[in-house]
């Protein structure tokens, strides 16, 4: 029986991906372990101190989505590279995803991404356009519209 949420769309199959979390304990003392259905991430864990601290044994939301921003952007700018004619050599991105205090909570305030791309045969003005499309039409750059600034700093490499 073919999974329901699998959808064909314009030659593509849609998919809905899910990922889980669990959670034990109370506010700063409570860890958590997040589980993706792939498999990539199985049970790692998370909790205070590796989100608002130093601890580097487990990761955090704005760490996750940093990693998913830049995925989603890279693929975007590589897809349509190759749409305008041309195809992508190496690309690589990076996203700063910045947690700010906002009254008593948090808030995301800034994503800043920084891509790296050979492409040959583009010329920088070409290469900016490019970056800059990519980076509107992201499936997650739409989905985060609501963080205030979004920034690119692109760089052509020869």
């Amino acid at each position: 029986m073919e999974d329901p949420r699998l959808q064909e769309t314009q030659g593509f199959t849609m998919s809905e991906k899910q990922a889980s979390v669990h959670w034990e304990g109370a506010g700063k003392a409570g860890q958590g372990q997040i589980s993706t259905e792939t498999g990539a991430l199985d049970r790692y864990p998370y909790g205070f101190a590796s989100r608002f601290g130093d601890d580097r044994k487990g990761t955090n939301p704005e760490e996750i989505l940093g990693a998913a921003h830049a995925a989603c952007f890279t693929m975007a700018f590589s897809f349509a590279a190759e749409k305008a004619g041309v195809a992508t050599e190496s690309v690589d991105t990076t996203a700063g995803v910045r947690l700010s205090k906002d009254g008593d909570g948090f808030v995301i305030d800034r994503i800043a991404l920084t891509l790296k791309a050979k492409v040959p045969g583009l010329d920088d003005a070409a290469f900016q356009k490019l970056a800059a499309d990519a980076k509107a039409h992201c499936p997650l750059s739409k989905a985060l519209a609501a963080v205030p600034e979004i920034t690119l700093e692109a760089q052509l490499v020869p």
